[in-house]
């Protein structure tokens, strides 16, 4: 994939060692795609559409804090990847929202809302709803 064929909005590296880009996976947020690649010669790419994400927390333990990095939980509707942690990135607090504001314009632009990404919750009344023949 040429990098002029895509249209990143952000792109950073997995950090390591004292906040340093020393590694092989790498992050790319487009306006309607977050997608990893991981390896150098074998490259691996995992893809997830950004109006299936469903949450995201923010977690910055203290060894990532130290160099101003952190790490994003995305949790999806994604039959691959349900669960996806973007691990030491700096500037994680303008990520996720960016993350969030073209995770909104994704929704917007399909109609989806957080409500409708969300499963039968159990004990709603129209589960094992019995009809009762007597009543009638």
């Amino acid at each position: 994939m040429a990098k002029d064929e895509i249209n990143y909005v952000w792109t950073d590296k997995k950090r390591t060692l004292f906040g340093l880009p020393l590694s092989f996976t790498r992050y790319y947020l487009t306006p309607t795609k977050f997608i990893t690649r991981v390896g150098f010669i074998n490259v691996e790419e995992d893809e997830i559409d950004l109006y299936k994400i469903i949450d995201k927390s923010v977690s910055r333990p203290l060894t990532q804090r130290l160099f101003g990095c952190g790490t994003i939980i995305i949790h999806s509707k994604d039959a691959d990847t349900p669960t996806k942690e973007v691990k030491s990135i700096k500037c994680v607090r303008q990520v996720a929202n960016l993350i969030d504001k073209y995770m909104n314009q994704m929704r917007d632009r399909y109609g989806i809302r957080g409500r409708d990404m969300v499963g039968v919750i159990p004990g709603d009344i129209n589960d094992d709803v019995s009809v009762d023949a007597d009543i009638f």
